[in-house]
């Protein structure tokens, strides 16, 4: 099955820290602690039951920006999704540097 794309407008609150995150359509983590949440099997599709958070493991860089990698705290499963322009970049800066010492 193709994966396909739903473009979602939604504001959400982040059950990590609590920030008010205003989404655009593309947003699916938090920019402040990068957290996000396991709600979709595609994108925007929001047909996953897990429901889980999802922390940020690992970030690399690209000719595109930031990939950051998710784990889901409540299942296991992992997604990677691109950075975002408003992302706090100390975070993912911290984020690098952790999983670059893991790589090793």
């Amino acid at each position: 099955m193709a994966r396909r794309f739903s473009r979602r407008i939604e504001d959400f609150v982040c059950e990590n820290c609590g920030k008010l995150v205003e989404g655009n359509g593309y947003t699916n983590h938090c920019p402040k602690c990068l957290f996000s949440k396991h709600v979709d099997v595609n994108p925007g599709d929001r047909e996953a039951t897990c429901g889980g958070i999802m922390a940020p493991i690992g970030v690399e860089g690209g000719r595109k920006g930031f990939m950051i990698t998710f784990r889901c705290e409540k299942c296991g499963h992992e997604k990677r999704n691109r950075s975002s322009e408003n992302d706090d970049m100390n975070k993912i800066i911290e984020l690098s540097k952790g999983y670059a010492q893991k790589r090793r």
